[in-house]
């Protein structure tokens, strides 16, 4: 039971307000303002991750640690992830750490090409990864995922204004689900273009001032 995966609206009846789904995992950053506080909560987490035989994977630098929870086997969160970030959430309270989901990414680089099971052990070899299911993978979280985009295949998506040029690299930035809207208008303030919403809340497409184009996705509408 612990390992089934939650629904959506179960997920929203575990009161994890301090945590956002980011690409299929859990995802907290709690501000310590200072390293020694730091220090502590990973210790703390470290001690309930042994405790539940379940290990999160931490960030920490001098005023913050980012927190991110999933189950090996796959996409998908569990009971078991769950029980884990209400966890420590509350040592995150205890010692005075503040959540701060606002900020909250996760960047994957999308590469247009048919090529993808050819070009996969380049860019694991470049990007110090190996391959899983065709695609490069860093275990150790230290550069984004990289996925395939073949432009022969359909696309689900709506159709997208002619670019005068041909772009093949793009960003997906995944935020949370609250968070889509004022990512966009982030965006948009710092001289970006939206150039669709018809998928939002699932992803906006926007552009920088030469045009590049990137997607604003969360879990919603998926």
């Amino acid at each position: 039971m612990d390992e089934q995966q939650l629904s959506a609206a179960q997920l929203a009846e575990a009161g994890l307000d301090d945590w956002r789904q980011i690409l299929g995992r859990l995802k907290a950053r709690f501000r310590t303002g200072d390293p020694a506080t730091g220090f502590a909560l990973a210790n703390a987490i470290g001690q309930a991750a042994a405790a539940a035989n379940h290990y999160p994977d931490l960030t920490l630098t001098g005023a913050d640690v980012v927190v991110t929870v999933s189950s090996p086997d796959g996409p998908g969160i569990t009971r078991r992830d769950a029980d884990l970030a209400g966890e420590i959430s509350r040592l995150a309270a205890r010692l005075g750490a503040t959540p701060d989901a606002g900020g909250l990414t996760q960047l994957e680089l999308g590469l247009d090409t048919a090529a993808g099971t050819r070009l996969g052990p380049y860019y694991a070899a470049l990007l110090g990864g190996e391959v899983t299911d065709g695609e490069p993978v860093d275990r150790s979280g230290q550069v984004p995922t990289v996925w395939w985009q073949d432009p022969s295949e359909d696309n689900d998506g709506p159709a997208l204004p002619a670019q005068p040029f041909e772009q093949r690299w793009h960003f997906d930035v995944w935020v949370g689900h609250d968070e889509g809207e004022r990512r966009l208008s982030a965006v948009l303030n710092a001289g970006g273009r939206l150039v669709s919403d018809a998928a939002a809340p699932a992803y906006w497409v926007v552009e920088d001032a030469d045009g590049n184009r990137s997607c604003i996705c969360t879990p919603t509408g998926r």
